[in-house]
């Protein structure tokens, strides 16, 4: 009898706690809104882009924001939105036009992916990290 009062002690823990944990989402880029326009263009894995003029170092953030009332893909996409100002303010201070070869990341489930992105999210909460290279892009 106590065996079984614990066992289901257990079982309605688990339970409670299984609506609690972090989701790791990928999503599709193009619903971000097209992150390679805008004052400083950043490319996310191998997209296409004009030749790199110089290199001028690696760049990397980590976002966590509050979930409010958004659904789970809505958070995510406002977190790369906090993201991509975090590169494009980095790139704006070292004088970079570009940021290029951009990966998301959600602890360790990476995406170099030029279509998706990776994020993380909870029922408080959505994180995501970013890093990409720093450069000049030869003008067209």
């Amino acid at each position: 009898m106590k065996r079984t009062g614990v066992l289901g002690a257990l079982a309605v823990m688990a339970l409670t706690l299984a609506g609690c944990a972090t989701q790791v989402k990928s999503l599709p880029l193009a619903a971000a809104g097209g992150e390679s326009r805008g004052n400083v263009p950043v490319y996310f894995g191998q997209q296409n882009h004009p030749a790199v003029k110089s290199r001028l170092g690696d760049v990397s953030y980590s976002v966590r924001i509050a979930r409010k009332v958004a659904g789970p893909d809505d958070a995510c996409h406002a977190a790369l939105a906090e993201a991509m100002q975090k590169l494009r303010a980095a790139a704006n201070e070292r004088h970079a036009n570009a940021v290029i070869d951009v990966s998301t990341r959600f602890h360790s489930t990476e995406s170099n992916s030029s279509t998706e992105f990776t994020c993380g999210v909870s029922p408080s909460a959505a994180a995501i990290a970013v890093s990409g290279q720093l450069v000049v892009l030869e003008s067209n």
